[in-house]
């Protein structure tokens, strides 16, 4: 059977955030728009975003935007101050979606559903006229001044088109590195896709025994073995998992991990306390239980699940006394609590990261518009391009800040 023969001013391939406010703001400026698809609905990634709940931006200014983009900051000055946070949080206002924003600027919505946001986006897109085709992009060519893409439904002509494929993180959404061999096919460099914003497997095997334990407010420090200073440190939350380690704190981590190098993660489970406040505090606790095990006091102080492993470490019995425990055992045990530390052996596999880490290179795109420097009418948005940000819902803005240049311009 022949396939369905289709002419369009703009073809949008990839339905995530990019995609589809690209294609809301190609559509609205009055060209025939079609969005092509791989899955039967779009805004698959976005329903898993911020744990189901959809961290849409961090509502914040456009120089904090940047800061916050370790990789290829730059690159996105103009695409921040065409389309900032501040326009992000309108927009979906404007579309029915009360936000909030909590701690760190994280912006959610109030329902707390990221079906919310997805749906949103969805009905923009289509109430600004664009059509929809849902089938994998197999092939891109260009021929003479129009572009062809072939799906296995339909040969589409465009003149312009936008590639929003994402990158290789969650390849069960549809991110399955499509957009890389579209790109080398117009002789654009691919910088190496790797993992960002991904847990951490540790050496040592007792974070397992504190597995889906969950921390908050502590302070968390990322050595690399050939440097004096940290290389990331922060205060907030972590996980502990069967593999290792999690949680805002230890993916944010993970963005200044490179190749080659060796890192440990050094965690203060009381930074509000010195290490003089902490002593004064066991020493109460210790003379007000006197006759108690120190196994039944520390939980007084720490998550009941970390006993053992804290007691491993500093090498103490559980079952001594409060008023037998030395000034040295309790220097062990202060030790410990504010220095817990565990090597990175790994990072987990990029299928698991949140984000990519690589993919188009910046040099090989205008900045103020997303068009290729080497092919008229191509352009990019989204995590397909070689920009990864921080946790805290940069990376979602940096989809809809690169979507909404692209849609223009295109």
């Amino acid at each position: 059977m022949m396939p369905n023969k289709i002419t369009t001013d703009v073809a949008v391939i990839g339905g995530g955030a990019a995609g589809l406010i690209a294609a809301a703001e190609s559509a609205k400026r009055g060209r025939r728009t079609l969005l092509i698809e791989k899955n039967q609905r779009t805004g698959r990634k976005l329903l898993i975003t911020g744990k189901g709940r959809c961290n849409v931006t961090n509502n914040c200014s456009a120089e904090e935007l940047m800061r916050s983009v370790p990789v290829n900051g730059k690159f996105l000055y103009s695409a921040f101050s065409l389309f900032s946070s501040e326009d992000t949080i309108n927009l979906f206002e404007s579309l029915g979606v009360p936000l909030k924003t909590e701690r760190g600027g994280r912006v959610f919505p109030l329902s707390d559903k990221a079906m919310d946001i997805a749906d949103a986006l969805l009905n923009n897109a289509k109430k600004s006229g664009v059509k929809f085709l849902f089938s994998p992009a197999k092939d891109i060519e260009k021929k003479e001044n129009s572009f062809c893409i072939t799906t296995d439904e339909a040969e589409i002509s465009a003149q312009s088109v936008i590639i929003a494929t994402g990158g290789k993180s969650y390849p069960l959404t549809g991110s399955t590195g499509d957009g890389y061999i579209f790109a080398e096919k117009f002789s654009h460099t691919i910088v190496s896709p790797r993992a960002a914003l991904i847990p951490l497997i540790t050496k040592e095997k007792d974070a397992a025994e504190m597995q889906g334990l969950s921390l908050k407010n502590v302070s968390l420090k990322l050595v690399r073995e050939d440097k004096k200073k940290p290389v990331y440190e922060d205060i907030g939350e972590m996980l502990f998992t069967h593999f290792g380690i999690s949680g805002p704190l230890v993916l944010t981590a993970s963005c200044y991990i490179e190749d080659g190098a060796k890192y440990k993660v050094s965690i203060d489970l009381k930074p509000g306390l010195s290490i003089e406040k902490l002593d004064a505090r066991l020493l109460r606790d210790f003379s007000e239980n006197s006759n108690k095990s120190l196994r039944n006091i520390l939980p007084l102080l720490l998550p009941s699940k970390m006993i053992p492993v804290i007691l491993k470490r500093a090498c103490l019995s559980g079952e001594i006394r409060a008023n037998s425990i030395s000034s040295e055992e309790r220097k062990k045990l202060i030790e410990v609590i504010k220095n817990l530390t565990f090597e990175i052996e790994d990072s987990r596999p990029i299928e698991e990261a949140i984000i990519t880490r690589g993919g188009i290179s910046v040099r090989e795109i205008d900045p103020k518009t997303m068009q290729s420097k080497i092919t008229e009418g191509l352009f990019f948005a989204g995590e397909v391009i070689d920009v990864n940000a921080f946790t805290g819902g940069y990376n979602l803005q940096i989809a809809f800040s690169t979507g909404f240049k692209a849609g223009q311009n295109a």
